[in-house]
């Protein structure tokens, strides 16, 4: 199947193409940085997704993965508004298998920036929407919502002790994802499943089930 993935230089959406392309799946990246990986099967457009116009003109794209984001930088626009750029040029059409949106366990929380929660949970409610409106193509669409992952984005926390021990006691399994166990949720819920549609998908360690209770001994 062609596969188009934004946000592949780094992090999620560069492990989410490497098991793409694995599976022998032909994979179109788009990144507003150059190539991290090369295959013959992959193909690479530098672009920053809010340009509309400059958006690649690439038919018959069967499964859409939207990872591409930020935070603390116009996270509306990147994260919500340039989705939905995506998502309505390249998904909402006959060939389409399955669309999937990277989200965040903020969006069900509100626990972190004001603009980057806002953003996140934007894309629970689109994510219905779609599904709603690729439903008569067969297709499905889900949101898959981490918690923490070990990923360039999170390194100002990851490498500070003191910080990293603080965020362990907020997540019941005492670790955070790796890229290439969020790129295994992603396959299933683009491959795989071809039942379950409009849901939002929380992968996250407990973090979101977490709270704390202080009571006398």
């Amino acid at each position: 199947m062609k596969v188009m993935i934004t946000g592949t230089s780094q992090g999620i959406g560069k492990a989410i193409a490497e098991l793409f392309l694995r599976e022998g799946h032909e994979v179109v990246g788009i990144d507003r940085q150059t190539a991290s990986m090369f295959h013959s099967r992959y193909t690479h457009y530098v672009c920053d997704i809010r340009d509309k116009e400059r958006l690649p003109r690439v038919d018959g794209v069967n499964i859409l993965v939207n990872n591409a984001g930020t935070q603390n930088e116009d996270d509306i626009d990147i994260n919500l508004k340039a989705l939905i750029s995506v998502t309505e040029r390249y998904g909402i059409q006959k060939d389409i298998k399955s669309i999937l949106n990277i989200g965040s366990v903020s969006a069900h929380t509100g626990a972190e920036f004001p603009e980057y929660c806002a953003s996140k949970g934007g894309i629970l409610s689109y994510t219905k929407n779609v599904a709603m409106r690729i439903a008569p193509y067969g297709a499905t669409c889900n949101s898959l919502d981490p918690g923490g992952v070990l990923t360039p984005l999170n390194e100002c926390v990851i490498n500070d002790p003191v910080l990293w021990n603080e965020i362990m006691e907020e997540t019941p399994l005492k670790r955070w994802a790796t890229p290439e166990e969020i790129a295994e949720w992603a396959y299933f819920l683009t491959v795989t499943n071809q039942f379950c549609t409009g849901q939002n998908i929380l992968v996250d360690g407990g973090e979101s089930i977490n709270y704390h209770f202080v009571w006398k001994n």
